[in-house]
C-alpha cells in the first residue's frame, strides 16, 4: 500500500506534467515506462537496504530459520524477487492510468 500510495500521489502531482508530454506526442507506453522506472527505483533503494540490513543482522535472522542458511543466495535472491513483484505490481495500477490521462482535460484543470 505504501508504495502504491507514493507513486499515485506522484502521478497525481504530475498531471499537468504528463498531459504536456502525451500532448507534445508521448505515447501511452512512454507514460507507463516513466512511472514504472520511478517505482523500480523505490524498489531497488529498498531491496538494497533491506539486503544490508539482513547482512548485518545475520546471526539474529539465523537463530529463526530452521534447515537454511542465512547466507544462502538462492534463498536471498528468493525473497528479493518475491518482495519485489508486489511494488511492481502496485507500480503499474498508477502507471496505467497516467498513460489514460486526457491532455486537452488535465491542461484545462
Amino acid at each position: 500500500m505504501g508504495v502504491y500510495g507514493v507513486i499515485a500521489h506522484a502521478v497525481a502531482v504530475r498531471t499537468q506534467e504528463i498531459s504536456i508530454r502525451m500532448a507534445l506526442g508521448a505515447r501511452p507506453a512512454d507514460v507507463v515506462g516513466q512511472v514504472l522506472r520511478r517505482g523500480a527505483r523505490l524498489t531497488i533503494i529498498g531491496l538494497v537496504l533491506g539486503l544490508a540490513a539482513s547482512l548485518v543482522n545475520l546471526r539474529v535472522i539465523g537463530a529463526f530459520l530452521f534447515d537454511v542458511r542465512p547466507d544462502d543466495p538462492w534463498i536471498a535472491s528468493s525473497a528479493a524477487a518475491l518482495l519485489a513483484s508486489a511494488p511492481l505490481q502496485a507500480s503499474y495500477l498508477p502507471a496505467r492510468r497516467a498513460s489514460r490521462l486526457d491532455p486537452v482535460a488535465a491542461l484545462r484543470d
